[in-house]
């Protein structure tokens, strides 16, 4: 198949498909007239790259499992460097996610400090005499 038929089967464009060809991630074969040619083990990559790209990973991350592919195995994953891959990526987003526990951690303490001044001052408020209620942001009273 020429390269328009594959990009639009993998539903892709004609620009990316050049792109992984100069990256080489998608082999460069041409008929006798120039044209780029493609076969289904082609459309098989990028479905490969697709579905890694759409989970997270970045493009030279899908490296090993084209390579695994194209040696001719029957899933891109099937390879040590892919597995090693897939490990190195669990490693980065259980990074991440500690990372963002300890900043929920950090604004759930803000909220409720945040809460409890703000009962505080609505406390004092009832109180007659008490001191008038202030925005904070602007010193302005109610």
């Amino acid at each position: 198949m020429r390269i328009g038929e594959l990009a639009a089967r993998a539903a892709t464009t004609t620009r990316t498909l050049r792109y992984y060809e100069a990256r080489g991630l998608l082999p460069a074969r041409r008929d006798d007239k120039g044209h780029r040619t493609y076969d289904e083990g082609d459309l098989r990559l990028l479905e490969q790259i697709r579905t890694l790209r759409d989970v997270g990973f970045e493009l030279e991350e899908t490296r090993p499992f084209v390579e695994c592919l194209r040696a001719g195995h029957p899933a891109g994953d099937s390879c040590p460097a892919s597995l090693l891959v897939y490990r190195r990526k669990l490693d980065e987003l259980d990074a991440l996610i500690g990372q963002l526990v300890a900043v929920r951690g950090t604004v759930a303490g803000q909220l409720e400090r945040a809460e409890r001044a703000r009962d505080e001052l609505a406390a004092e408020a009832l109180v007659p005499g008490g001191p008038e209620p202030r925005c904070e942001l602007g010193g302005l009273t109610r």
